[in-house]
């Protein structure tokens, strides 16, 4: 594999672990990033939901309280303020992301990761 492959999960995450148990079996050589220890910053989510080709909302996790609180199933925000409250509360957002050069894919469902591993 040419391109390097990275995973910002939450390890207690189950589809972050069979993602993981994925990359081991492909044999991938791969590095996890715990973005709740290594924050992921406001440029790289951008660049991350670029590389997905979805819009920021897409990425949010819609069952989260913090979501409820924030009200943000009737918000209308653009996806730089939907990066920014991500960052600020990464309860709200969809993990694991997986990132191998030009490309990106949320690992939910985990098959989406295969697309990456060609």
């Amino acid at each position: 594999m040419k391109d390097k492959i990275t995973v910002y999960e939450r390890p207690t995450c189950s589809k972050c672990r069979e993602a993981d148990k994925m990359l081991r079996e492909f044999g991938a050589d791969y590095e996890k990033i715990n973005y709740y220890t290594d924050p992921i910053s406001e440029a790289k989510l951008t660049e991350l939901v670029k590389k997905m080709g979805i819009p920021a909302r897409d990425l949010l996790r819609t069952t989260e309280s913090i979501y409820k609180e924030l009200k943000l199933s009737k918000a209308e925000l653009s996806d730089k303020e939907l990066i920014s409250l991500m960052v600020k509360h990464p309860d709200l957002m969809q993990r694991p992301i997986v990132e191998r050069g030009s490309r990106a894919v949320l690992g939910r469902p985990t098959e989406n990761i295969r697309s990456l591993l060609k």
